[in-house]
């Protein structure tokens, strides 16, 4: 049920400030929520051009560290900075540690999944998955069927995109399992934060985030082949006019790895080298953020210059290691996306920890005629596209995108999905002198090592700056909030216990500024102890 529109009776920056009968991530019927208190008190006795100055060293600061991102097709230039928002979005302890176990559910069972897939293929034989659901999608490669990979994970790192509804319920929206971007964001979000709100970290003991890169380089080292005690890891980006770029150049740097591209390694009887300026050295590891049809044209697109010849092949015989691997886009296909529970009680026995959106699948001909006949109040998606692209939003679309959209969905039900259009949470953001509310998403990042699964406590949460928009990607014109970490409120749960995820609140703060005509923006989230 959609909550009442509250109008807060706060002075300052949030004077008037109207939730829009949206559940509000910062407001309740009664004001501040108990772990925004602290926070709504400084920002709200801040004038508008106090705030406006650190929104200007937080953009200044962007610009200096080259923080961009790319929005292809976009007639001013493709490169942009990534507009953050100042408004840090805070994550009650309770609400951080039910989401940390949902996801290190998730990810063990998608791990689970893949392995089987490309093995014996139970949940195949067994009916809960549709066989030709999976060998038909795009992603699923055939030719590694019966192919090891190191500690049977697929995929090592996730970014698992969730949402929270009118009732203030979380619920997994898709999960990344390629190539996941966003990391570099929520990792600069808060040392900008720290540089413009230094105050914020002095009233709340906050979580930490930077292991992140020491948790990944370390699980990294792990997958190496054995033998190699002291192995080589690389970054493999498809280079400069990527959109992900800063990120790829930003973690090579934070790791103290190599930044490759595929023209800088090549492959001698099944061994990958990187070429160095004192000779030929083996490469143990990459990390790739190459997507799996360009990553070698012997196998896959024979026209790709950014891949590695014969990489695969070395892949194979277990001489380097991939992270993601090969073939872990079925998982994220979004026509798979609703087995997932099935997938959970399936391999874990376990009822699913975290909600998902009710789906609709236009392979089955019962839901094909629903999304095609109620296309106007349905969010419909095309199965193996992201960052927004291949999506109409019914409610939001025009009769003539409407009708298009069903032709292409009849000529081809498998590459299709809808869901119900979800009233997203808001968060509040600064426009005009003053806040206003903005739809808001939450990306945490999963990383899988066989041992074990690591969760740092923050995300990246993208805003939808334009005013009733639900376009939060980037690649869209969108941004950023990231997410700090955990922060400790006042009325500790377990105050005796210096046990960090016993505490009681772990706030996620938002980061950004808007920008021109940009769709999106980003907040850094932090988690208080």
């Amino acid at each position: 049920m959609k909550q009442e529109q509250i109008q807060t009776q706060r002075s300052g920056l949030f004077s008037g400030y109207d939730t829009g009968g949206f559940f509000d991530e910062m407001f309740d019927a009664n004001g501040p929520r108990p772990h925004y208190a602290k926070l709504t008190h400084t920002l709200g006795n801040l004038t508008a051009d106090e705030f406006h100055a650190r929104c200007e060293l937080a953009d200044l600061t962007l610009v200096h560290q080259g923080i961009t991102f790319t929005v292809y097709g976009d007639t001013k230039g493709v490169e942009k900075p990534f507009p953050v928002d100042l408004v840090p979005r805070i994550l009650p302890a309770d609400e951080w540690a039910h989401l940390a176990r949902g996801l290190a559910q998730r990810v063990r069972a998608l791990n689970l999944f893949l392995h089987d897939i490309y093995h014996d293929g139970k949940i195949l034989k067994d009916g809960v998955v549709p066989r030709d659901l999976v060998v038909n999608a795009p992603n699923y490669r055939r030719s590694f069927v019966g192919a090891d990979v190191p500690g049977d994970v697929y995929v090592h790192i996730c970014g698992t995109d969730l949402i929270r509804d009118e009732d203030g319920t979380y619920r997994v929206l898709e999960d990344n399992c390629r190539t996941p971007s966003g990391v570099s964001y929520m990792l600069e979000n808060r040392m900008i934060l720290m540089r413009v709100f230094p105050s914020l970290f002095g009233e709340n003991r906050v979580r930490p985030i930077d292991a992140y890169t020491a948790h990944l380089l370390h699980n990294l080292r792990q997958l190496a082949p054995p033998g190699r005690d002291d192995p080589t890891v690389v970054l493999l980006t498809p280079g400069v006019y990527n959109s992900a770029y800063f990120e790829h150049s930003f973690l090579a740097q934070q790791m103290g790895i190599e930044l490759v591209e595929g023209r800088d390694l090549f492959v001698e009887d099944n061994v990958v080298f990187m070429k160095t300026t004192r000779g030929p050295q083996r490469v143990d590891v990459v990390y790739r953020r190459v997507d799996d049809d360009f990553l070698d044209p012997l196998v896959f697109r024979s026209d790709s210059a950014l891949g590695v010849a014969g990489l695969v092949n070395s892949y194979r015989t277990g001489n380097v290691a991939l992270a993601n691997g090969i073939g872990t886009g079925v998982a994220d296909d979004k026509a798979v996306y609703p087995y997932v529970p099935d997938m959970i009680r399936y391999y874990l026995d376990q009822d699913p920890i975290l909600e998902q959106v009710t789906t609709f699948m236009a392979w089955k001909k019962n839901d094909l005629e629903h999304i095609c006949n109620h296309a106007h109040e349905l969010v419909i998606k095309a199965t193996n596209e992201s960052g927004g692209y291949g999506m109409l939003i019914g409610p939001q679309a025009t009769k003539a995108e409407i009708a298009e959209f069903v032709e292409k969905i009849r000529a081809n039900p498998r590459n299709y999905i809808g869901q119900p259009l979800i009233a997203l949470s808001r968060s509040p953001c600064f426009f005009d002198g003053r806040f206003e509310g903005r739809h808001v998403d939450l990306r945490p990042y999963i990383l899988c090592s066989k041992d074990d699964v690591t969760i740092v406590p923050g995300g990246l949460t993208r805003v939808a700056l334009r005013k009733g928009s639900y376009v939060v990607n980037s690649s869209q014109g969108g941004g950023k909030q990231g997410h700090v970490g955990s922060c400790r409120g006042p009325n500790r749960r377990h105050a005796a216990v210096p046990n960090a995820q016993r505490d009681d609140a772990i706030p996620a703060f938002s980061s950004g500024y808007f920008r021109g005509s940009c769709q999106g923006g980003a907040i850094d989230a932090f988690s208080a102890r």
